[in-house]
């Protein structure tokens, strides 16, 4: 047998034709895979005996009638009904969900914050903290946006939302997903998605583990149309990479947490619930590398909106405007002639939240720091600041690469609301307003002046 036995006596499959360190590569594929020969069926789902006595569970990612149905056929050592038991509600009070709005807390303004340090004793639910909340987790729509401090593994104690997906940016340290999937590493550069319902455990490969999370309430992330670009570029399905199966059997007393409806609920068991050791279908977790993530923009004049740089695309019931877009701004060419080359002074109905993963921002040189982030909400004045102005309007406008770089916006349609964390705890820059207040006026009705 062709296996290979991960950290705590994971099983995963090391002989998947297609396969590449552990990886299937593709987004939305239909995936097979198995950690014991013969354990997936062929040609059916559901046979009256499985292989290897296992029990066969569909997770489904939607409704069953919905076009393009997401779903997984699992097969298991047990039941999943068996990974849960009698549910005693427990607090979490630094993680949020909408609606979250406190009448005392000003969320109309433009924010930024430094980054926020590790305590040590972090795990990956006790170190969530809430910065924003959009829309309403009760009817699937809308978002929260978080940071994670994490320093501790998670030790027999493994997690699953009910509510929603997460989308993981990591900027700080290495992790890696213990998933009922299969095992995800995740390191800064790269980002994961974790589907609504999957159940996992956390631990710290490398730490402090420091990052931003986009708990996606509504539909599910998906890759956005590139109409007139065509079929290449932006983010390819191909560097899209999913887990080969792994589970693990292991009879421990363990802890299980369920988010539901904005509330936490824990229930406890007498063994370990990633126990499916084969499964086939397209609902499953996967990482991405925003390295290879392939930037277009304007090769003449004027700046593109900022939609062109969309990694991923959360629809909502308005066509052609999002649930939530997860943007990336990363290393890229400037070749525009006579442009304004950062991205201009507007305001607009999405909600914009940005984080900075390494580097320098080109609209904001100063004060944006790596771990960083900043809110500006919907319908608020927001772009470069006295110096980046000066400095886009008076350069030499060569070809000139951006380096050094990488950020990225959670931007909504829905208001972002602050969580009493981030207005009261979290180090905000009180005076980051004022760094437009020394924007000179320059009209003085003279014809031809520039």
């Amino acid at each position: 047998m062709n296996t290979q036995t991960a950290p705590r006596d994971m099983v995963r499959a090391a002989s998947n034709i297609g396969t590449h360190d552990g990886y299937m590569p593709g987004f939305g594929n239909d995936f097979e895979t198995e950690a014991l020969p013969g354990a997936l069926p062929q040609g059916m789902n559901s046979p009256q005996r499985c292989e290897y006595g296992l029990y066969a569970e569909q997770l489904s990612g939607t409704a069953f009638t919905a076009p393009g149905p997401e779903r997984t056929w699992c097969y298991r050592i047990r039941p999943s009904v068996k990974h849960t038991h009698r549910f005693t509600k427990i607090d979490l009070p630094y993680w949020k969900s909408a609606p979250c709005i406190d009448d005392e807390i000003i969320s109309l303004g433009q924010y930024r914050w430094n980054p926020i340090e590790a305590k040590q004793g972090l795990t990956w639910l006790t170190g969530m903290r809430t910065m924003t909340t959009a829309g309403d987790v009760n009817t699937q729509t809308g978002m929260a946006a978080h940071i994670y401090l994490v320093t501790q593994s998670m030790e027999d104690e493994y997690f699953y939302s009910a509510d929603s997906e997460m989308l993981v940016v990591p900027q700080e340290g290495r992790l890696r997903f213990y998933t009922e999937l299969g095992i995800i590493d995740l390191e800064p550069q790269e980002i994961a998605i974790l589907p609504r319902g999957l159940v996992y455990r956390v631990e710290v490969v490398e730490g402090p583990c420091r990052g931003f999370i986009c708990e996606n309430y509504g539909q599910k992330f998906d890759l956005p149309g590139r109409g007139p670009i065509g079929a290449n570029c932006l983010a390819n399905p191909r560097d899209f990479k999913t887990p080969v199966a792994a589970f693990e059997d292991r009879e421990v007393p363990s802890t299980v947490t369920v988010k539901w409806c904005g509330g936490f609920h824990q229930t406890q068991i007498g063994h370990s619930p990633l126990d499916i050791v084969a499964w086939h279908g397209n609902y499953a977790p996967c990482k991405y590398d925003l390295r290879t993530y392939c930037p277009v923009g304007s090769i003449l004049f004027d700046h593109p909106d900022p939609s062109i740089f969309t990694v991923l695309t959360a629809p909502s019931g308005v066509e052609g405007t999002a649930n939530i877009d997860f943007v990336l701004f990363r290393d890229r060419w400037m070749v525009a002639e006579d442009t304004f080359r950062p991205p201009w002074y507007h305001k607009n109905v999405m909600s914009e939240l940005m984080g900075n993963i390494y580097g320098i921002y080109d609209a904001k040189p100063e004060g944006f720091v790596p771990g960083g982030m900043s809110l500006h909400n919907m319908m608020l004045p927001h772009g470069p600041d006295r110096d980046a102005f000066d400095k886009a309007t008076t350069s030499n406008l060569g070809p000139g690469k951006l380096e050094n770089t990488m950020s990225f916006m959670f931007e909504t349609r829905f208001p972002q609301h602050l969580t009493e964390f981030a207005a009261k705890e979290a180090p905000l820059q009180d005076d980051y307003i004022d760094c437009w207040a020394d924007i000179e006026k320059k009209f003085d009705g003279t014809p031809g002046r520039k």
